[in-house]
């Protein structure tokens, strides 16, 4: 039998009250706390919380506080990714992002969803959907990108998007919903 963090993480229906799911994100939060709370000048300590906080992230991601995430195990992390200001990371399920992707203030990112049955989302159950995020990605400020998304290589998302489809790899996408508005050519 499953435990509610496996469902959870396979994107099945959990229970998010879980006992053990409760006492992973309280963690979670403190880190955060900690982390949100350094000074400027305190990166040994900032990369000693992010260490943690993040173990599948490379040692070059950069944060710039405050961030906010669920988990924090549940995400991906390439190398030399920059998250700006504000961005929060509801990462219910796995949430991979690729090298050299960027990140503008108040991105959000949303793996987790809700049944749609008014019945079943009472219940308190919900599920979440992985969302992947190419290499070499800029998205915009506020963008909102939902539960299940791929957002292929090299492609640049507009400030203010809401995500709720792919997105191919090598176009510019902007709008509510996001759509792909032209294709990127390399110089």
């Amino acid at each position: 039998m499953k435990t509610e963090k496996e469902k959870m993480i396979a994107g099945e229906m959990y229970n998010p009250m879980d006992r053990g799911l409760v006492e992973d994100r309280k963690q979670t939060r403190l880190l955060l706390k900690a982390f949100n709370d350094t000074a400027e000048d305190q990166l040994s300590e900032r990369g000693r919380i992010q260490k943690t906080l993040l173990p599948n992230a490379s040692k070059d991601l950069y944060l710039q506080p405050p961030f906010y995430c669920d988990y924090g195990f549940n995400m991906k992390v390439g190398k030399r990714v920059f998250f700006n200001f504000n961005c929060v990371v509801l990462d219910v399920a796995p949430v991979s992002i690729g090298s050299r992707t960027m990140f503008g203030p108040n991105v959000q990112i949303y793996t987790a969803t809700h049944p749609l049955d008014h019945k079943e989302r009472s219940s308190g159950v919900e599920y979440a959907k992985s969302i992947v995020i190419g290499e070499d990605v800029w998205i915009g400020g506020s963008a909102v990108i939902c539960p299940g998304v791929t957002i292929g290589d090299r492609s640049v998302i507009g400030a203010g998007s809401v995500v709720t489809k792919d997105i191919p790899e090598d176009v510019f996408a902007a709008s509510n919903p996001c759509k792909v508005i032209r294709v990127l050519k390399e110089n």
